[in-house]
């Protein structure tokens, strides 16, 4: 999809996102149809991706019947019910993943750390190559809240990301805080929050870097598969690795 005018100093895009499939989990407490601060925020976010073909689709996991646990399918560990396993193509389809959340006590909420738990349970499956599960998958996060703690609490979010296998692009992460203490939230009337130049620009800065590095990854076939295969390193296969004590 090409820009229909060019602004000068600004380079034309010329990719096409339209195969491209995002998912976003609001981590909010609330379930629906309350309304939600973090998803105004995700909106801004999804509304860009959408404009330009993208598949979208927003999960609020308080909504759904979702066990603890790190493993795919919690019924097999004696939780009587567990939404997780029909939730999970989405994210197995998409190309970009998006948690986002409140902030509570200066950290991410109970339901945000649940589906890190989750998602980390699918960590040790392997993709089509051989590779985790989560090659090449592209991550980033969204915090909302009227308490300070938006970069530690995206610090633990893009850190469990990279660290199950997303990619994670440059200014990955976006947020929106009010006063510190009791005050407006991002959607109350007067928050200043939906009209934050700051706040709107690192979302839109985040959806881009998204979207650009999930386009090349997605046309590279990937991430190369040279020397990041778990079953081949079981198998001997060292990758250019020494071990020092038969040098």
């Amino acid at each position: 999809m090409n820009a229909t005018t060019a602004t000068p100093g600004v380079p034309e895009r010329a990719a096409d996102f339209s195969d491209l499939k995002a998912v976003y989990f609001n981590g909010t407490l609330k379930k629906s149809p309350e309304t939600s601060n973090t998803h105004g925020l995700i909106e801004v976010s999804r509304r860009i991706m959408e404009k330009h073909g993208v598949s979208t689709r927003v999960i609020r996991t308080v909504d759904h019947d979702i066990a603890s646990g790190v493993y795919p399918d919690m019924r097999e560990h004696g939780w009587a019910s567990d939404e997780w396993p029909e939730l999970y193509p989405a994210v197995r389809d998409a190309d970009i993943v998006i948690v986002a959340g409140p902030i509570w006590l200066g950290d991410n909420s109970s339901q945000t750390k649940k589906l890190i738990e989750r998602l980390y349970a699918h960590s040790g499956e392997l993709n089509d190559k051989g590779q985790w599960a989560f090659y090449p998958k592209v991550g980033g996060c969204l915090i909302t809240g009227n308490e300070d703690g938006i970069k530690h609490c995206a610090m633990n979010v893009l850190y469990s990301l990279q660290h199950i296998g997303f990619t994670i692009p440059p200014q990955a992460d976006a947020g929106w805080i009010g006063a510190v203490g009791p005050g407006p939230s991002y959607l109350d009337e007067g928050s200043g929050g939906p009209e934050s130049d700051f706040t709107n620009r690192n979302t839109t800065f985040m959806t881009w870097n998204l979207l650009h590095l999930a386009r090349m990854l997605k046309d590279a076939g990937g991430i190369p598969a040279y020397g990041n295969l778990p079953e081949a390193w079981k198998t001997g296969t060292r990758f250019d690795f020494e071990n020092p004590e038969y040098r």
